[in-house]
């Protein structure tokens, strides 16, 4: 199976977390925060949302940031991914 995004939506694969700090202490995997930088896995067609034109400015591949609370996480064959709208992405990682 794949996930195939409609409309603005776009696929991420989040990146793991750090398991340790700066200052070298080691974190358990329940104190680890949920990182929201994510690899673009697939991007939607865009076209008319809402009424207005939508052009996709991410493309497969891209390093995001995301907004924290966005999207919707999903689990397909044993990966996670969330979708989120293209709105939600707040930077590419160059």
């Amino acid at each position: 199976m794949k996930l195939v995004p409609l409309g603005d939506r776009v696929v991420l694969k989040q990146l793991e977390a750090e398991e340790t700090t700066k200052s070298g202490i080691v974190l358990p995997g329940q104190a680890q925060e949920k990182p929201q930088q994510a690899e673009v896995v697939a991007v939607g067609p865009g076209g008319v949302v809402d009424g207005k034109e939508v052009k996709m400015e991410v493309s497969v591949g891209d390093q995001v940031i995301y907004s924290k609370y966005a999207g919707t996480d999903v689990k397909l064959n044993e990966e996670e991914y969330i979708i989120v709208k293209q709105s939600d992405i707040l930077a590419v990682v160059k």
